[in-house]
Parts: structure tokens; C-alpha cells; sequence
């Protein structure tokens, strides 16, 4: 009995289709590392800006952060409470200007493009965060920021 369970434990998977997928998987792997190694970008181009707005983003005592359109300097929102999406996304921003030494003086561009598209830009150190990638509501956040009024 245990000579027909071992022949039948052996034969239960064939090895040809295993080195196929093993390849295939290989091949899939080196392509990969091809196109990110070669520093090509992958990304669809950008559409035309429609609407840009200059912001600066500055946090207050209260916990609160004070959304400034740069150009003007007035304030046009305020970020009370958690705010999610918004404040994560700002602090993942922030973060990375504190590792390059930068401070927060320098704003942030937020762009409306003509496919509907809406891109948070930090021009001081080249992040972008392309805001629909995260669905309507959270990018809602950032495109009432295109054109609220200084309070």
C-alpha cells in the first residue's frame, strides 16, 4: 500500500507546467526591474492645468491648520479635527521637506487639469500626489480649495 500512495504522491503534479509557470513568473520579474531600472517613466502624461492655486498650509495653537492662498496671503479655510485624507496627505508632504531641511514657507500648487484630474504638487522638493488616485471624496477635499474665498 505504501508503494501506490508514493507513486500516486509523486505523479500528482507534473513538473512541466510548474517550470512554465516558473518562467513565465521569471520573465514577468526581469521585465519589471527592466523598466524600473531604466528610470523610464510610466506615468500617462498630464493634461492641460485649468486652475492652479498657490497654498500654504500653517498649523495653530488650537490644533487647527490654517489653509492661506499664497499669492494673497488670506486665509481661505480652516482644517479643524482629524480631516483624514487632507492632514495625511499633508504630513506625508511635510515629512519629506523636514528630510530634505526644508521649511514649510514655500506653498504648494494645487492643479485642476482638463481631464478632471487633480494634482496636490510640492515644487520644493518635486512630490506630487495625484489626488483622484484615492477617489471622489478625498479629493473633494483638496478641490474646494481651488476656489474658496479668503474668510
Amino acid at each position: 500500500m505504501n508503494a501506490i500512495a508514493a507513486k500516486s504522491h509523486t505523479d500528482s503534479m507534473p513538473r512541466g507546467p510548474l517550470w512554465a509557470i516558473g518562467a513565465v513568473l521569471l520573465a514577468v520579474l526581469v521585465g519589471v526591474a527592466g523598466v524600473r531600472l531604466s528610470g523610464e517613466s510610466i506615468r500617462a502624461p498630464d493634461a492641460a492645468a485649468v486652475a492652479t492655486r498657490s497654498l500654504r498650509f500653517e498649523d495653530r495653537s488650537d490644533g487647527s491648520v490654517a489653509v492661506l492662498d499664497a499669492r494673497s496671503g488670506a486665509q481661505i479655510d480652516t482644517i479643524h479635527g482629524e480631516a483624514g485624507f487632507l492632514r495625511g496627505a499633508l504630513r506625508a508632504m511635510a515629512r519629506e521637506r523636514r528630510k530634505q531641511g526644508l521649511g514649510s514657507a514655500p506653498p504648494f500648487e494645487l492643479i485642476a487639469r482638463a481631464d478632471g484630474r487633480l494634482t496636490l504638487v510640492d515644487p520644493a522638493t518635486g512630490e506630487r500626489v495625484d489626488l483622484e488616485s484615492f477617489g471622489p471624496t478625498n479629493a473633494g477635499a483638496f478641490a474646494r480649495l481651488l476656489t474658496a474665498q479668503p474668510r
